[in-house]
């Protein structure tokens, strides 16, 4: 008896490099069920449109779920008037006129107290000193959250995003998780009374006059953690990495020919920050030629909808002068991700244009040394550069 290839596909290979494994998988079986993480990969772009356009079918109540022992029942895993309550609580603060009006200058502050810090020295590494850092100091803001450091919040965020894919329950990462999950509960805890008189335009303060009880503020608040720095960070880092490895590419952007969105939108297409996220089949339904039952657990993996070769001409390529408007980095229908307006001014307006305006001749040394991991969440560990 033959075995499927997908029976194969191990963790560790795809914390290591997942895009060979979904090439594969999309050329022979779009729709596999893959046994060491317990569900079927949905490979496709066409199919992940299918699942994203049918939420009555392929719901985000997942059970049980690995967020939700993590961090709690969030916004993530709930559907319907449940989901939308809650995010219409948050979503005022996070609006593209509130941030352009609001955020902006704070960001700019961030983005330049950092580059200050290192700019003397000549070289730094542009995650832990400057992406990390950065999307910690903006979230922290837009939050509300003034009694957690930038350090405090990037640990969370690590321990909040190891847990929600801990697929090989490792009793480290559960542990690692639970103390975060202590710390952030005191923290919000102590911030929620003033959230609740003083109206400040912050997502703390919106929740908390919408209606949310104290526990759903608690709970709700891990995963703006956990997606709030991560994402941006490697999104950040991702498209620093393209520009640098490919010269004509930053010429032509530093030139004004290409937008620093579409530098952005590019990069989070090519290395899609969030890389999968789970659905549960709802019925009997077909997907991908693949016939589903109620309680079947799906993997929704967009890092390899936004390599499909059948959308994405030389999908394996970083180029900025491609249309990657129809990419899927962040996500659609209900549960489109709330933080993208944050995401596209905070990076593409702010960090990259600052970054590489304040750091002349900003260049890669030892570009074979960046080192990409992770498949749930995927981006640079490291990006060591040098400017003159």
């Amino acid at each position: 008896m033959s075995v499927s290839y997908a029976a194969e596909v191990q963790v560790a290979a795809l914390e290591a490099d997942p895009y060979g494994v979904y090439a594969r998988l999309r050329a022979e079986d779009p729709v596999a069920w893959v046994p060491s993480v317990n569900r079927y990969f949905v490979t496709r772009f066409d199919d992940v449109m299918q699942v994203e356009r049918n939420p009555e079918l392929f719901s985000s109540v997942e059970e049980p779920s690995l967020m939700t022992r993590a961090i709690g029942a969030t916004l993530l895993r709930k559907d319907g008037d449940d989901h939308r309550r809650i995010r219409k609580a948050a979503e005022g603060p996070l609006r593209p006129k509130v941030i352009k009006e609001l955020w902006a200058p704070a960001f700019r502050n961030n983005a330049d107290e950092l580059i200050d810090a290192f700019i003397e020295r000549g070289d730094a590494d542009l995650v832990s000193e400057f992406a990390a850092p950065l999307a910690a100091r903006n979230l922290g803001t837009i939050l509300g959250l003034h009694n957690a450091t930038a350090g405090d919040i990037q640990r969370w965020s690590q321990a909040f995003i190891d847990g929600c894919g801990n697929y090989t329950d490792d009793p480290e990462v559960w542990r690692r998780c639970a103390t975060a999950c202590e710390e952030l509960d005191d923290a919000v805890t102590e911030v929620i009374p003033a959230a609740k008189s003083d109206h400040a335009p912050t997502v703390i303060s919106s929740m908390a006059t919408s209606g949310l009880s104290d526990d759903e503020i608690r709970t709700n608040i891990k995963i703006f953690i956990g997606g709030g720095v991560n994402e941006p960070r490697d999104a950040t880092a991702v498209a620093i990495f393209g520009l640098l490895r490919h010269p004509a590419q930053r010429d032509a952007v530093l030139g004004g020919e290409i937008s620093w969105r579409k530098v952005f939108d590019e990069a989070v297409r090519w290395i899609s920050p969030i890389g999968m996220y789970p659905r549960e089949v709802t019925g009997t339904v077909e997907l991908g030629g693949k016939k589903l039952h109620r309680g079947d657990k799906l993997g929704v993996i967009i890092a390899s909808a936004n390599r499909d070769e059948t959308v994405f001409a030389n999908p394996d390529a970083f180029d900025v002068h491609r249309d990657v408007a129809s990419h899927v980095a962040f996500g659609g229908g209900p549960h489109f991700c709330l933080g993208t307006w944050v995401a596209r001014i905070s990076i593409a307006d702010i960090a990259l244009p600052t970054i590489f305006r304040r750091l002349p001749n900003l260049a890669l040394p030892r570009p074979d040394d960046v080192q990409m991991a992770g498949w749930v969440f995927r981006g640079p560990t490291t990006l060591p550069t040098t400017w003159e």
